[in-house]
Formats: C-alpha cells, structure tokens, sequence
C-alpha cells in the first residue's frame, strides 16, 4: 500500500529527523497548579453526577412518576352503600360492592421487584361487582375436617394418580403425593435464573391436607392454620357442602382492597407501617432463609395480622387461594365491566396447560421473587395440582340461603 502524504508536503519533509530537545520538567509550582485543576474537575464532575441523581429523576423514574400522576387522576369509584341485606351467616362478613380500579398500575410495582411477575395484572380497568358475603379467613383445618367427617371426602393429594397422567413415570413408583415447599441445600444466586422444575418444590409421598410437610407430620397445633394441600376440585367439594362457592377473581380483589381505592397494599400504600408486619410472608432472601420477622415460617394461624376495612383476615400472604376464574394472560384487555365471570377456558403459556386463577399470595412470597402478595397480582394454578402454600376461602350470593350451619 502507498502512503498518504498530506497535502503541501513532499516525501523529504516526512524523512527528516526531529530536532533533539531537553525533556521538560514541571515545577514545583506547576504540579500544584495541575493537582488542584484536577481535583477541582473531578469534584466538578461528581458533583454535576450528584445533583443530576438527586435533582433529576431518570428517564425511567421520570415515567413512573407521570404514570402515578395519571393514575391518581382517574375519577373516584362509586361504593354501594354499606348495608347488609340481613343477618350475616356464621362466619361470614357483607362486601357491598359497587366500582373498583381492578388490576396494578405500573407505578404501584414496588421498588426492587420483578415487574414481569406483574404483567398480566398491568392493565388497570374500572370494574362493578355486586355485594356477597365472604369468610372473614381462611378455611381453616378444624373446618375441613368436619366436612371431611361428614362426608368422608378423599382429596385429590390422597388418592393414587392415574398412570395416563404422568406418562414419564413408572406404575410401580406412582403413589399419592403433593408439592411441599423446601429450603434448597445449595443457596440459589438468583431465583429467576433457575431453568425448568423449581428446586424449592418438592413431591412428597404421602404429603396431603392431614400430613402439611409428608407422612411425619401431622396437625396437631395447627387447627387454626388454613387448610392446604387442597387442589381446585377440593375446593369446589367443600363449598358444595357448605352452601357456598368460591369467589370470582374480581370479587376476591374488591374484597381484598377493603373499600381502599387504588391503594398499593391491602391496607394502605407502606408495606410495614409503624415498622409492624401487616401479613404473613416471606423476609430475607427466598428461598435460601427466612428470617421470620413477621413471626412464622410457614403458614400461620388465620387472624394472625389486623383484618383489612372489610373485616377480612389474610388478604395478603398465608396461603394462595383458589377462586373461580379460568386463567388467561390477556383477560382483562377485553374482560366484561360488570361482574367478569373469567373467561370460558384457561392456558398458561409458560407450562402450556389449563389452570385457575389463584389470588393473594403467600408466605412464600419474597421482595426478591415473587411479591405478590398485593390486592391486584394475580396467580394461578393446575385445576387437579395442590401444594404445601394453597388454599381457599369461601362466598355466598346475597340471596343464597342459610344451610345448616
């Protein structure tokens, strides 16, 4: 290749040699001078940096905080008027119902959480349910198993699996099982990253609603504790029986706000007011510890923590629980105004099965995976699944009548 000479130049002047000079040597006066420009234009520097994180919010910021001002703008929903339609049942509180904001708007995620857990709950919509009755908590231990004895009911989690149902698995190791949460032996870094089978979950044989961590255990001091290890068709079984039904994914979250509007929690918009726990969750990193300042690890006993403005019990953590709705991502871009039934089929994307939705949380829910212990996050679960984290509560119609309870 040729080399380039610049213009006005020949070939000579590029040979020359540079003529020898005495390197140059500051003086004591000129390092002074250079130190003091320096230090002044890195204070300069971080100074300006300063003043821009504090001063100036980031793009990012900036739109949180327009979408929080948009948010807060929308008009004030209208609440039916308090009255109940007459005794209550045993049990039970009014909802009145009436207009509610349902869903999370972006600007509620709380700081530091995984916003795509949240995704399918971003499109906030206004929506009208009318007033039901519901439990003040959870179903409880003791209340199952009196409609276990009354009806000598087997769950799901107690009954030997049909073999078309796991295809991969031989016969002769089929045998009644369920999900049971566990503490990993090796910490895991970063629960998201995880690929394929949660490695917190585990099928034990032999774990079901009487037996919470497998055949060992039992119930004994747990009679207030919510039922778990009850599947969707559980569920439906023990609702049969009490006259009642499970609620509707609307309904539940109407219920849950407390006749709060728009607020981040089921009781207002800090997570820990006056530094006191307000639900049974998760604290530390999940799922390698549980520090256990709320008082449990595990699930705890129902009215644990204050009851919202409805006078409901365990909104928020304990234990998911069940409500009637088909699951689908997308429901609530087209989903009715007034008392949404769910949509008439569900498919979770991400396991390619049907399932129903599950709301509220539970005490596995953790500010570094899962969070969701807010009114308006959404779960879901396989119909026929149970687990060591899942429960329900129940609801009647205002015109349903009083059973024998």
């Amino acid at each position: 290749m040729k080399r380039k000479h610049a213009p006005g130049k020949t070939l000579a002047s590029h040979s020359r040699p540079a003529l020898a000079r005495p390197p140059l040597r500051p003086t004591p006066r000129q390092r002074v001078l250079t130190l003091a420009m320096g230090l002044g234009v890195f204070l300069g520097v971080a100074g300006l940096a300063y003043a821009v994180y504090v001063f100036w919010p980031s793009a990012a910021t900036s739109k949180k905080l327009r979408a929080a001002e948009e948010y807060a703008k929308l008009p004030a929903p209208k609440l039916n008027a308090p009255d109940p339609p007459g005794a209550a049942p045993e049990g039970m509180v009014w909802i009145p119902g009436g207009e509610f904001y349902m869903g999370i708007d972006e600007s509620q995620v709380p700081e530091g959480s995984n916003i795509g857990v949240f995704m399918d709950a971003l499109k906030v919509h206004k929506v009208y349910v009318d007033g039901f009755w519901m439990d003040t908590h959870e179903v409880t231990n003791e209340e199952f198993a009196k409609f276990v004895d009354a009806t000598k009911y087997v769950t799901v989690a107690e009954k030997q699996p049909d073999p078309k149902d796991f295809p991969d698995v031989p016969a002769k190791e089929l045998a009644p099982f369920s999900i049971v949460f566990k503490i990993p032996e090796q910490p895991i870094p970063n629960p998201f990253k995880v690929q394929g089978e949660y490695l917190w979950f585990d099928p034990v044989k032999g774990a079901s609603w009487k037996h919470p961590e497998g055949p060992s255990s039992d119930l004994k001091g747990r009679a207030k504790h919510p039922v778990v290890h009850v599947c969707y068709l559980d569920a439906l079984e023990y609702c049969k029986w009490a006259n009642k039904r499970l609620p509707t994914e609307a309904e539940w979250e109407f219920a849950a706000r407390g006749g709060l509007d728009r607020k981040t929690y089921c009781w207002g918009d800090e997570l820990n007011p006056g530094k006191k726990w307000m639900c049974n969750n998760w604290q530390g990193y999940f799922p390698n510890a549980d520090d256990k300042e709320d008082g449990f690890h595990g699930t705890a006993p129902v009215g644990s923590f204050p009851a919202n403005g409805y006078g409901l019990y365990d909104m928020a953590g304990n234990v998911w629980e069940w409500c009637s709705d088909w699951y689908q991502l997308d429901y609530y871009e087209n989903s009715p105004a007034k008392n949404p039934p769910g949509p008439k089929s569900g498919f979770d994307f991400h396991e390619r099965i049907a399932k129903r939705v599950q709301r509220g949380g539970s005490f596995l829910c953790a500010e570094n995976f899962c969070t969701r212990y807010l009114p308006g996050a959404r779960g879901k679960g396989e119909p026929t699944s149970a687990a060591s984290h899942v429960g329900f509560r129940c609801v009647r119609d205002a015109s349903a009548s009083v059973n024998k309870e």
